[in-house]
């Protein structure tokens, strides 16, 4: 489990800390474990450390202190470092003196830093630490937009970016790696911020955290996660997960969900909707039923809304009306949008909503009073983590928002972020097969935060693996990576993939061992 905490938390932290050890003795861990960093990915590159060229860009403070530091760590190692200071009045005094000591060179210009920039194996940017808001100050701007060769290496949080929101204000530097001290930072899980971190790499300093912010599982926690039926079980006792979704505009939408739930692990698919006859013909598996989710028979979850069309309200009102878990999505987060969070009121069971940034700028529209307009969706996508807790606060509903960051919140304020999934996953259909697999983990038993986890994980990684179709090492292969590589791909193509991505999982976990 990656757990990220705010600045206020890490500052408390270290302040304990702080308090019991000999004075600069926390700098000088997160230095060492900041070089020790550097110095792998020099010699991965290079083949060595002795002879690299090596930028230090020092702001004022701490963040500049650890980078001078780490700086002159690699200058005793025969590399030639060279310090820029962003604020010369304001610079470590240790850091810097600890550089020029290990023979480091120290450049005032900025137009010299630039020159060095562009020629450097590995550039260290220390220019503003994790207490920066806004975006990068004009001094420090040419350094995001000059040509690199070499890997530049963030300290604690790429400059520019807000280390607790992701939010990127203006001009930010992007990293190749970022080396986080103490504990994860939400900013570096979130974009637009985690796409200007790359990998991020923890360092461990003996910091005592409280609950953290934000969490991201991992293979191992959603292995845990992942139903197993018993000696004993049948399809009933599995679960079993109702589907209202499709209409003769949308028949493809059923489908897709139906192919979804399929694969989460309840015992049985139920299907209400127009699209029975399709859904049977490519599934004969499923049960169908006429009419909607109130004559259905009995369910442990309802998903409600893909490609509903003018069917929609009636397959949402029918669905609250249960005492199941219900996941409302597409065409049935329209209507909710309309009748607003008071239609949610009175559920003793979960809520699971799970929009885009568009469906959640209606949403939020339809909380406020007197009609507001809905925000900007490009504000709300800016925002991720704001606009998921603010959703989930508003309709006392989870919120699994959708998008480059997949965000889930609950009412309580827990968050989690999913960190797989491609770019190749924004493609039609993808959605529907992610609701009818959250619906199907729903339906097994999973609280609704563990079911939008574990479903927005698996459904990541198949987009993965069908991208890449199993590609170099399968999906653990790409279990870390942007998952850019490969080719196009089609929602039942993703579906295709879950049984592949889900053993893959469970053996990952089962031969990595306890701990």
């Amino acid at each position: 489990m990656r757990r990220a905490h705010r600045v206020e938390q890490v500052r408390a932290a270290e302040a304990e800390l702080m308090a019991r050890l000999p004075e600069g003795t926390l700098m000088q861990r997160a230095a060492t474990g900041l070089a020790a960093t550097c110095a792998r990915l020099l010699t991965r590159r290079r083949g060595r450390v002795y002879g690299s060229r090596v930028l230090v860009l020092a702001g004022s403070g701490d963040n500049g202190g650890d980078a001078l530091f780490a700086g002159a760590a690699l200058a005793r190692r025969g590399a030639r470092v060279t310090a820029v200071l962003l604020a010369p009045e304001r610079a470590h005094p240790d850091g810097l003196a600890a550089l020029q000591a290990a023979r480091g060179r120290v450049v005032l210009e900025q137009e010299v830093g630039l020159a060095d920039f562009s020629r450097a194996d590995l550039v260290l940017d220390g220019i503003v630490g994790i207490g920066g808001r806004g975006g990068l100050r004009p001094a420090a701007e040419p350094y995001a937009r000059a040509e690199r060769r070499g890997v530049v290496v963030a300290v604690d949080v790429p400059s520019g970016v807000d280390a607790d929101t992701g939010e990127v204000s203006g001009v930010a530097l992007r990293a190749d790696v970022t080396v986080c001290f103490g504990t994860y930072k939400p900013g570096l899980l979130i974009d637009p911020g985690a796409s200007y971190a790359g990998a991020v790499q923890l360092v461990g300093i003996g910091l005592d955290l409280p609950t953290a912010e934000v969490e991201a599982l991992q293979h191992a926690e959603v292995a845990e996660l992942l139903p197993v039926p018993g000696a004993e079980s049948d399809k009933y006792r599995r679960g079993v997960v109702g589907v209202a979704a499709g209409s003769a505009t949308y028949p493809g939408a059923a489908l897709l969900a139906v192919a979804g739930a399929l694969h989460g692990g309840a015992g049985a698919v139920r299907y209400v909707g127009t699209a029975a006859e399709e859904v049977v013909r490519r599934f004969p598996e499923a049960l169908v039923t006429e009419g909607g989710p109130a004559g259905a028979g009995r369910v442990q979850a309802w998903v409600v809304g893909p490609g509903g069309g003018d069917g929609a309200r009636q397959a949402l009102g029918e669905a609250l009306a249960s005492d199941v878990p219900v996941l409302v999505d597409a065409d049935a987060l329209t209507e909710l949008g309309r009748l607003g969070p008071q239609a949610l009121t009175g559920r003793t069971a979960p809520t699971l909503l799970t929009p885009h940034t568009g469906e959640a700028a209606r949403l939020l529209a339809g909380a406020g009073a007197g009609g507001a307009a809905p925000p900007a969706v490009d504000d709300l996508a800016a925002s991720r983590l704001a606009t998921a807790r603010r959703l989930a606060a508003a309709y006392r509903a989870t919120v699994l928002l959708k998008g480059s960051t997949t965000v889930i919140a609950d009412p309580g304020g827990a968050a989690r972020v999913n960190p797989t999934g491609t770019p190749w996953l924004a493609t039609a259909g993808s959605g529907d097969v992610l609701a009818g697999l959250a619906g199907s983990l729903l339906a097994v038993g999973l609280p609704v935060l563990d079911a939008a986890s574990v479903a927005a994980y698996l459904h990541g990684l198949a987009g993965r693996h069908a991208a890449s179709a199993g590609g170099a090492g399968g999906v653990l292969g790409v279990a870390g990576a942007l998952g850019v590589a490969g080719a196009p791909v089609t929602a039942l193509q993703v579906a295709g993939a879950l049984p592949a991505v889900w053993r893959d999982v469970r053996a990952s976990a089962e031969s990595a061992g306890p701990e």
